[in-house]
């Protein structure tokens, strides 16, 4: 069989692909790096607006919920101050939530779970638990966060 004439036009052609592809692949390398020092900080705004967002539905349904025995902001009243110090450093939100869907045996504090019997969502409870999170950071010190109106020592 003959062998083919160099096809010019076809080589340019090929060549001009090449680089093409090969530019690409060298800007592609190129974005990943500033990629990968930018997006930790959007993930964290990202987690950061989420929290806010699930805070705010937390606190309505507090309000709703919660307020009437647990005071206005966790303030306490007839059952404790959740937004003592001592409850938030002493309770993990996993142990909040379990709290809120269980209730408290032996206490006024029923199931608020679904599945328990209850009237809220796990999401719900998540946002309530997310809501009394965000109480930490102003947090007052109130050791007697148990009894708030110190029902339980005669008075």
């Amino acid at each position: 069989m003959p062998e083919r004439a160099p096809d010019d036009a076809l080589e340019r052609s090929t060549n001009q692909w090449m680089a093409w592809g090969i530019g690409i692949m060298l800007v592609m390398a190129l974005i990943f790096p500033v990629y990968r020092f930018f997006e930790p900080a959007n993930r964290e705004a990202a987690r950061e607006a989420q929290l806010g967002f699930l805070a705010e539905q937390g606190a309505d349904l507090f309000a709703g919920n919660c307020a009437s025995c647990h005071g206005v902001e966790g303030t306490g009243g007839v059952a404790p101050a959740l937004n003592s110090m001592q409850f938030l450093e002493a309770s993990t939100d996993e142990q909040t939530a379990a709290l809120i869907s269980v209730g408290v045996p032996g206490s006024t504090m029923g199931a608020y779970s679904l599945d328990f019997g209850g009237s809220m969502t796990l999401e719900q409870i998540d946002a309530i638990t997310t809501y009394l999170r965000s109480l930490e950071e102003f947090a007052p010190d109130f050791p007697d966060w148990r009894d708030p109106l110190g029902l339980t020592q005669g008075g």
